[in-house]
């Protein structure tokens, strides 16, 4: 299932036109796009988190997935974090092939343990959020 999910959402990336304004490299030619991605969960700012996000995202929080435009996604991330005010946010895992990257995390809201899944595509030499999955761990 995991793998199906990887494979559709690498086939909407291509499909989408992906524009956003955060840069893809830095002048060295390395850059990891989830150190700014992580940062922005672990302070719990919707704002900054979403200037990452795709025109047009899939978003899941703690309810069925969703597709949503930036704005809405920003909305649904700042309710959840005013229900939730976030302690900690690490990077697990992370994975990916040219365009594509994924990232497992482990976010500590709310007296609560979150997974935390993220799908990010390479367009333009722009890095954008394709997707964003928070949901309890079990």
């Amino acid at each position: 299932m995991g793998r199906l999910l990887m494979n559709i959402n690498m086939f909407v990336c291509a499909a989408l036109f992906c524009t956003t304004a955060v840069p893809a490299f830095s002048q060295d030619g390395s850059y990891d796009v989830f150190v700014p991605i992580a940062k922005y969960l672990r302070q719990g700012n919707a704002e900054k988190l979403s200037a990452w996000f795709a025109d047009n995202l899939e978003i899941e929080v703690l309810s069925p997935s969703s597709a949503s435009s930036r704005s809405q996604a920003r909305q649904i991330l700042e309710a959840f974090f005013n229900s939730y005010t976030p302690r900690s946010f690490e990077i697990t895992h992370t994975a990916g092939r040219s365009h594509f990257k994924y990232a497992l995390g482990s976010l500590n809201a709310g007296g609560e343990i979150f997974l935390v899944t993220i799908f990010v595509c390479r367009c333009e030499d722009e890095y954008s959020v394709q997707q964003l999955k928070i949901e309890r761990m079990k």
